[in-house]
Parts: structure tokens; sequence; C-alpha cells
């Protein structure tokens, strides 16, 4: 018994076209194809025109480690910003209830004319 291959035949299609054709014997189970599929590399073409436009590697090394490092920065100062102005709201709110509940007389005609100059 040899493993070697059968022998391929040549043969004439309608057309006239030669095609090449082998016997496999019925028994020889179906080929099983293994595929890797893999993650997409990302997306570096930002680096590459930079690269080819003659910027160094260091300005693009810096690009890609300061450029995340810059959006984390201001969306932290973005943050600070929102919680400063909730705690001035929150504040002012206050002081304006207890300027009306405590402050008598003088105090309702403080918060009437501040009232007053809001509508205005």
């Amino acid at each position: 018994m040899t493993h070697l291959p059968e022998p391929v035949q040549v043969v004439q299609l309608p057309d006239g076209t030669y095609a090449y054709i082998r016997n496999l014997p019925a028994q020889e189970p179906p080929q099983q194809i293994v595929q890797h599929v893999h993650q997409a590399p990302p997306d570096r073409t930002v680096q590459r025109i930079a690269l080819g436009s003659g910027v160094g590697a260091g300005a693009v090394a810096a690009g890609v480690y300061f450029g995340p490092l810059l959006v984390g920065v201001l969306t932290a100062i973005a943050a600070n910003i929102a919680i400063l102005a909730f705690l001035v709201v929150v504040l002012a709110w206050g002081v304006v209830t207890v300027v009306k509940s405590v402050g008598g007389t003088d105090g309702q005609a403080a918060a009437k004319s501040i009232s007053r100059a809001r509508r205005r």
C-alpha cells in the first residue's frame, strides 16, 4: 500500500479548454479546514501619516501616549467643574432659604427685592 497520490488526468471540456481532475476514493473523509480568526490590529493611519511626513518616532510615541492622557485630564476637569457648579447652586439655594425663614421682615424684604431684580 503506497501513500502516493493518484495520477492526475487531463480532460478536455465541451468548450475546448483543458482541466485537471483527480479521482478520489469513496472512503476518503472530507478535508477539514481550520480557520483562525484574529482580532484586527489597531488602526495606525495617523502614525503612518506622521512618520511619512517627516515627524520623528518620538513625536508619534508622545502622541500615542499623551493623547488618551489628555482626554482623561480634560474629562476630570469637566467633572470637577460640574461638581463645583452643583455645590454653588445648592449653597445658594440653602442661603436663600435660611434668609427667608430666619430673617424676619428684613429677610422677606431682601427676598422680595431679589425676586423683583430677577423679573426685570
